[in-house]
């Protein structure tokens, strides 16, 4: 037991649990937090940024990054909103995101007497956002509560968790007795349903392996499965870099799409498999197994065949040994998978603009190093074009897909990976979010590279006006700064490039400088629209 505030009881834990920042924006219902950080900063560190976005957004980019949970801080009410778009994308990105959200004086809460930053029924508003959320009441319950969070957040389907604490609770003392990490239950894995999944997977003759992100950290195993079953592996968006995209057996969208179509097995690894149930279809030819730390995901929409709950390194490798007494004469597909992935170049050349530019990426980002993508021309077709060649190196922002998420993201992802460089992509419309933690970034010296492809409009929104509408153009084109005096205006490297050529001079640059962030303008014009590689028809079944 020892003498603590709740704020002290707090960062103990957080640092009994590994953390080693917290991502914050100050304020005086958390003074005694910030205190506390102060008095553990040599173990601890504290980020500040320039708006509560930018706090939960690098906290949200350091947990894609690393795999690890991460916190941020902000306060009530405003706070607690600012902050509140990245919440959600931690929950739909299953990122374990501690948000700690400081609160109005205990007693008052719930009474609406109009308190500084008050918001009616807060907890309710968290808990639509997070699987977790407690309010600290007392030192006493801080560090149980924080061991609580951290575990619901390995617990399952991974995610984000809130803890609340009042503004004269923080820096309340009592008798503390720290509670260490608690392991995260693994249920029970099913052998009969492994067994079975082994049988069925064994029997078929075309196999195809869809990955999302709950597959990122069983690279290892995707990789030997698919080889024993010759089955090709797509991942679109978060499952990118769980199978190199040098491998004959990874493919990516469009050509994922004709392969649904011929399947008879599908292995869902990590994935809610929304799109190709709903949009390219099923019929009783296609048996499907899922793979899910959620219980209630696999028969969300129809139910599988069979369903293996838990990690699923753990089940790919149960599986993995179980499939050899069902697995014969599996002939190599690697010489097809080649010819149809060189034909699928061939028809993706109409991107070309956008080619140009990712492979001047690929080119001076190496191996190991982070793309993160955004809401933009790019963006889309990198989800489709990219190399990825390693797990957690390709960061895409889920079904949400908040437009301005990239930038801060990225800077998360750089602060937490110092050892690799990170490269983030923005559209003129997206980097303006959150341009101002620029401010940040030169503060807290994260090397981070922007590339900001500026076509003065929110180009999406004007393609489908221009398509769909009739050319009737509303609220699409957009008055830009000049990018590179703004960025130096901070103190951080800027340039403008008008070639794939010259981008990759700049980005050779820009990587070389890891003292402070780099801004790299493109100006664009229109680019050819990917969306017939994304949005593709149905391919089995009827309508």
């Amino acid at each position: 037991m020892q003498r603590m505030t709740a704020a002290e009881a707090t960062v103990a834990s957080l640092i009994a649990h590994g953390l080693d920042t917290v991502y914050a924006l100050p304020g005086v219902h958390n003074d005694p937090l910030f205190d506390a950080l102060f008095q553990a900063a040599e173990t601890i560190r504290t980020v500040h940024t320039r708006h509560e976005q930018g706090a939960a957004y690098m906290a949200l980019g350091a947990a894609l990054a690393t795999g690890k949970p991460q916190a941020y801080a902000v306060v009530p009410g405003p706070g607690l909103l600012n902050s509140s778009a990245a919440l959600l994308m931690a929950y739909a990105m299953n990122a374990p995101v501690l948000a700690l959200i400081g609160q109005i004086p205990d007693a008052d809460i719930g009474r609406g007497f109009g308190h500084l930053h008050e918001i009616r029924d807060q907890a309710g508003i968290i808990g639509r956002l997070v699987g977790h959320c407690a309010r600290i009441r007392a030192p006493e319950e801080a560090s149980a509560l924080v061991a609580q969070a951290m575990r619901a957040m390995r617990t399952g389907r991974p995610g984000p968790a809130a803890l609340e604490c009042a503004i004269d609770v923080w820096g309340r003392t009592g008798e503390v007795k720290l509670v260490p990490p608690q392991p995260a239950p693994e249920p029970p894995l099913d052998q009969d349903a492994i067994a079975d999944a082994a049988k069925r997977l064994g029997a078929a003759k075309r196999v195809l392996i869809l990955c999302g992100g709950g597959a990122q950290d069983s690279a290892e195993e995707v990789a030997e499965i698919s080889a024993m079953l010759q089955a090709p592996v797509l991942g679109y968006r978060r499952g990118r870099g769980v199978l190199d995209s040098r491998n004959p057996l990874s493919v990516t969208l469009p050509l994922g799409h004709e392969l649904w179509g011929e399947a008879d097995a599908v292995l869902a690894v990590g994935t809610r498999l929304h799109n190709p149930q709903t949009a390219w279809g099923l019929d009783d030819g296609l048996t499907i197994v899922r793979i899910d730390a959620d219980p209630d995901e696999p028969a969300r929409f129809r139910a599988p065949a069979v369903a293996l709950i838990g990690s699923a390194k753990s089940i790919l490798r149960r599986l993995i040994d179980a499939l050899p007494a069902h697995n014969h004469g599996r002939r190599s597909r690697k010489a097809e998978l080649q010819e149809r992935q060189a034909r699928m170049r061939r028809r993706l050349e109409k991107l070309g603009p956008q080619i140009a530019y990712l492979q001047a990426i690929r080119a001076e980002l190496p191996e190991d190093g982070i793309f993160v993508d955004e809401v933009t021309q790019i963006g889309f077709a990198a989800r489709l074009l990219l190399p990825v060649y390693q797990p957690r190196t390709f960061l895409s922002p889920g079904y949400q897909d908040n437009l301005g998420w990239g930038f801060a993201t990225a800077l998360g992802a750089q602060d937490a990976r110092r050892d690799v460089p990170v490269v983030a992509i923005s559209g003129d419309g997206g980097f303006l979010y959150s341009a101002n933690e620029l401010a940040s970034a030169m503060h807290h010296r994260i090397p981070l590279v922007t590339i900001v492809f500026n076509d003065d409009a929110f180009g999406n929104v004007r393609r489908i006006q221009a398509e769909r509408y009739g050319n009737r153009l509303i609220a699409s084109d957009l008055t830009n700064p000049d990018f590179v005096r703004y960025a130096e205006s901070f103190g951080a490297r800027a340039e403008r490039v008008r070639s794939p050529e010259a981008l990759r001079g700049a980005l050779r640059r820009g990587l070389a400088q890891r003292d402070r962030p780099s801004v790299i303008e493109v100006p664009v014009g229109e680019m050819p629209s990917p969306w017939e590689f994304i949005h593709m028809p149905r391919v089995r079944g009827q309508p």
